[in-house]
């Protein structure tokens, strides 16, 4: 971050100059001379800025656990194709990940069940399913939801080593809107 980018990102994250000031253990007057263009601080004082910039950030950037759908709607490896399709259509979803033990041990799609018909496969999920879609913790940053989402339909969000959680595109789009 840069000197002129203070109030800019102070404005971000909804803080005055007053609790900008507060929270570096620095004067008003201070932020406001920077934040003018009037005054080039001392470094002590610009790393004190940086340092509340980023700590405030930090605790209100948006989590997994905010974005995640806590209803994970999935099917058991031994499941049949068809009670798949069913489900998928009740639900109006697109993907399911296959859980067995409170475990993610795959992950089906529209794509991968209608290449399945297509190959006259009908037996269970476990013969079709694809790799599991990424497990991560709720403590999670939008950033690293949003870097995988662009390569997995889903990402499943788990606290204490239970899953209780589920988040797709729409989801991540819905919140950021």
């Amino acid at each position: 971050m840069e000197i002129q980018n203070i109030k800019k990102v102070r404005k971000q994250l909804g803080l005055t100059q007053s609790g900008l000031a507060k929270e570096s253990n620095v004067s008003q007057s201070l932020i406001a001379k920077i934040e003018s263009g009037n005054l080039d601080p001392a470094y002590s004082n610009a790393k004190k800025i940086f340092k509340a910039l980023n700590t405030i950030s930090e605790k209100i950037e948006m989590k997994a656990d905010d974005i995640a759908q806590p209803r994970i709607i999935s099917v058991r490896p031994d499941s049949d194709i068809k009670s798949a399709i069913r489900l998928m259509k009740k639900h109006n979803i697109s993907q399911l990940p296959v859980v067995e033990d409170n475990n993610a041990v795959g992950m089906l799609s529209e794509s991968i069940i209608l290449d399945a018909v297509m190959d006259n496969k009908k037996g269970c999920i476990r013969e079709i399913m694809k790799d599991s879609p990424p497990v991560i913790s709720g403590t999670a940053s939008v950033q690293v939801v949003s870097g995988l989402l662009k390569f997995f339909p889903i990402v499943l969000v788990s606290k204490k080593g239970r899953l209780n959680g589920v988040i797709t595109k729409s989801d991540l789009l819905e919140k950021l809107r």
